[in-house]
């Protein structure tokens, strides 16, 4: 099959794409890449036929394939029905079983696409996730679902797939075993268009790269997909940092702490204890329980009143609000990204971080209002401040709900992949502020991610979960 796009428009709300133009003949493939805002997903559902192309688009599917002529779209975050055709549900949703009932299973959903058990089965085991197959999809981890994602578009391939961040999420070895699928599914017939970061892996069968100009311009097609994408050149802002006065030993200190939903063990016997002015990384492979754990510690999960926790030296359960704890910590998580209110505006989201809400259902004071326009300078998004969170990049969503976790200077932050859908230049910025946030104050972090080069310089500690129990506890070693 061949695609040429000849100086085409895309329009979707008030954003438009202008003048993109590339061509893939019959075995190219492609790899779209951009700033946060650049249009990349927009390309991608105009390509796939979700959104209108009024001239200059040709795409013409080939006529001695076995495969079905049409494109199948994965976006970036997949919507969950559960079986009383209700969407998502709410954030917390997921950590409460009574809930898990009404979910639809991994294998249910899949065998909704293709009744091929043998088929399903191999794509769980390529990519490691075989345990995930009775497993209501509201449990899974940001991780599982983005494999779960790909499994279920890999179940009935067409001849042309577009995936919308497909590395995001993935810990290393599911990057390297989605790099390996990829490829073989090209080998049988199926074109390739993905959007991704730069630091992302290519797969081999990648030919061409498209980079985006920032909000909207017009792309540059580089033939060479592994051409080095120059880095811009900033001066790290000014934070308005203020100091937070809390006064305690620990600010996390489990014991023995186990969490399971039915039989199933989520997390074995965990001992734990994050002193004040500690930064720790934690790590672990999708699936490991590096969310459950920290739904326990953000007051999101109702099995932290059966176990011995201790926040802020004082014991879960003993008379506290969630909002007690809440207001003691800043968090960021992939969940929280795909489950909070877009209608506000970015002004309005960052300001909820004060009220721990969802949404903003109080006025901000002056003081809070200075402060907000404060980091919003800092970073240059400003201009954005009114526009709803619907109306900007999933990029710069996440970093207004970025800001939304530091906005109250707490004692505790917990930033759990906190990069996703940030552009390299936000991932680089957002990682030395984060490094200068710790230099400055005695915050206490507790960081996840599955990229190296996302783990600011300032982690001290690691904490390394292996099916739910702890592989590895210990101050982290430098060179």
């Amino acid at each position: 099959m061949k695609i040429v796009a000849n100086s085409i428009s895309i329009r979707q709300g008030d954003f438009v794409l202008r003048n993109i133009s590339f061509s893939l003949n019959d075995k190219d493939n492609l790899v779209i890449t951009g700033a946060s805002g650049s249009g990349k997903t927009t390309l991608a559902k105009a390509l796939s036929g979700q959104l209108f192309v009024s001239e200059g688009l040709k795409i013409e599917y080939s006529s001695n394939s076995d495969l079905p002529a049409k494109a199948v779209y994965v976006e970036q975050r997949y919507t969950i029905k559960n079986r009383s055709n209700t969407i998502d549900g709410y954030y917390q949703q997921r950590y409460n079983s009574a809930y898990n009932e009404d979910s639809y299973t991994v294998s249910e959903e899949l065998k909704s696409v293709s009744d091929d058990e043998k088929r399903i089965g191999f794509l769980l085991n390529e990519l490691s996730v075989a345990y995930i197959k009775d497993k209501p999809l509201l449990q899974l981890s940001s991780g599982e679902h983005k494999k779960f994602q790909l499994i279920k578009a890999l179940l009935k391939p067409a001849q042309l797939l577009i995936l919308d961040d497909p590395f995001t999420g993935l810990d290393a070895a599911g990057r390297e075993k989605l790099n390996k699928i990829l490829n073989n599914i090209f080998d049988a017939g199926t074109k390739l268009i993905i959007i991704s970061g730069a630091h992302h892996p290519v797969p081999n069968c990648i030919t061409h790269l498209l980079e985006l100009e920032e909000r909207g311009g017009v792309g540059r097609e580089v033939t060479d997909c592994f051409a080095s994408l120059a880095k811009t050149k900033y001066v790290l802002p000014v934070l308005p940092l203020q100091q937070n006065e809390s006064n305690f030993e620990n600010a996390v200190l489990m014991k023995n702490v186990t969490v399971k939903y039915g039989d199933k063990i989520i997390l074995d016997h965990i001992n734990w204890q994050v002193k004040k002015g500690e930064r720790w990384l934690l790590k672990g492979r999708n699936g490991a329980g590096k969310s459950t754990l920290l739904s326990l510690i953000f007051a999101d999960n109702p099995q932290a009143y059966s176990n011995e926790i201790y926040l802020f030296d004082k014991r879960r359960g003993e008379g506290e609000s969630i909002w007690d704890i809440k207001k003691n910590i800043g968090f960021v998580s992939p969940e929280l990204c795909a489950f909070f209110d877009r209608t506000v505006s970015c002004f309005d989201a960052v300001a909820s971080g004060y009220f721990d809400t969802m949404g903003i259902y109080r006025k901000p004071s002056e003081r809070q209002i200075r402060h907000i326009n404060d980091w919003l300078k800092a970073l240059n998004v400003e201009s954005f401040a009114q526009k709803r969170l619907s109306e900007v990049s999933s990029g710069l969503q996440r970093l207004f709900l970025l800001i939304r976790s530091l906005i109250k200077n707490p004692p505790l932050l917990i930033l759990d992949e906190p990069c996703q859908g940030l552009d390299e230049f936000q991932t680089e910025t957002f990682i030395r502020f984060t490094d200068d946030i710790c230099r400055q104050t005695d915050t206490t972090l507790v960081y996840v991610s599955h990229y190296e080069n996302e783990i600011p310089s300032c982690i001290s500690h690691v904490l390394e979960l292996e099916e739910g129990k702890i592989k590895l506890c210990r101050s982290r070693i430098t060179s």
